[in-house]
């Protein structure tokens, strides 16, 4: 005796695969007309404007005015009607041995500042969140983010006034019959004292970061670690350092994009102290070539020549970092 089945039910029970049924998938939902989300959205859009504006003023509408590295230019005549001279420009710079003296100023203390300045942050960041009071935790994040916002001209005069011949360090050693340390006479000491106020002032504002991704890492990865035998330091190679590998990898090409910017009013502030031939890089010596002596033309050739380096090695850096697995800047 056979029993009838009824096919359509049988299809849907089973898949001649045996697989689970395919069930019809639900469109997806309709986004609103574009009015009306500008007009839900305004207050927000309202607020973006200011950010907006200023980088489009003073970002990528000033990327038009590198055109002047090209020509002699004189402000009284304008960017139209000054004479165009091609790469004559980067010729005299190529050729001039300052640039290059300012340049290789600027790659020791950038790779100073990436050596010494860089794992700071990350290192304070461990400290600060293995603190488990709440309160003696926000008291050292404050404490640590206030000299972010003091002026470059403060912090030096701090320095100046700690570390200069007339300060509480030589007080100290003339006490002790100990000569006095003219540090902020002495060129040596110049590329330790600009990472040391580097590391004084940002370091606590770069934990910023690195204590946001430390929060995204599972508290259950360490317990576990724990439980097999593991070290604080190999929690740290195995466990959070796999976890914010990707943030360490952005911050890393974002750095070196500004490889040739160390800071230009830190050191112009300290400039006249150490002397030129110490103290210059690429920043200072734009500034004192372009806005001081007048010679446009040429301190825009050094400043172009500055952005295309970081830009080339933004992009080389990114690209590196995707043939190693990682996700970089952008994709």
């Amino acid at each position: 005796m056979s029993v009838a089945v009824d096919e359509p039910a049988a299809v849907a029970k089973t898949s001649p695969t045996g697989s689970a049924p395919h069930r019809p998938q639900l469109p997806e939902p309709r986004k609103p007309p574009l009015l009306r989300r500008l007009r839900r959205d305004r207050a927000l859009l309202l607020l973006m404007v200011p950010g907006v504006t200023y980088f489009l003023l003073f970002h990528y509408l000033a990327v038009f005015g590198n055109v002047i590295a090209f020509k002699d230019y004189v402000p009284f005549v304008g960017v139209v009607e000054s004479p165009w001279v091609g790469f004559a420009n980067f010729q005299v710079l190529f050729q001039d041995p300052g640039f290059w003296h300012a340049a290789w100023n600027t790659v020791v203390l950038s790779v100073l500042q990436i050596v010494f300045f860089f794992p700071l942050p990350l290192a304070l960041a461990m400290l600060l969140h293995s603190l488990t009071r709440t309160r003696i935790r926000k008291f050292v994040q404050s404490v640590v983010y206030l000299p972010h916002f003091i002026s470059w001209v403060v912090v030096v005069a701090l320095f100046l006034q700690v570390l200069g011949t007339d300060g509480p360090l030589n007080g100290l050693l003339g006490d002790d019959g100990r000569h006095a340390v003219d540090i902020f006479g002495n060129p040596d000491a110049f590329e330790p004292l600009m990472v040391a106020e580097l590391i004084w002032k940002d370091c606590g504002w770069g934990t910023i970061i690195f204590l946001a991704a430390l929060h995204t890492v599972d508290d259950g990865l360490y317990e576990a670690a724990a439980i097999d035998g593991a070290g604080p330091w190999r929690r740290f190679w195995h466990v959070t350092l796999p976890a914010i590998r990707p943030v360490l990898v952005l911050l890393l090409i974002l750095r070196l994009g500004d490889v040739l910017t160390v800071g230009f009013e830190q050191i112009l502030l300290q400039r006249t102290a150490f002397g030129p031939e110490t103290a210059e890089v690429i920043d200072t010596f734009v500034y004192f070539h372009g806005v001081v002596e007048g010679g446009w033309g040429f301190a825009a050739a050094a400043a172009l020549f500055k952005g295309v380096v970081g830009a080339v090695l933004v992009f080389s850096a990114n690209k590196i970092a995707h043939r190693l697995g990682e996700q970089g800047v952008y994709r």
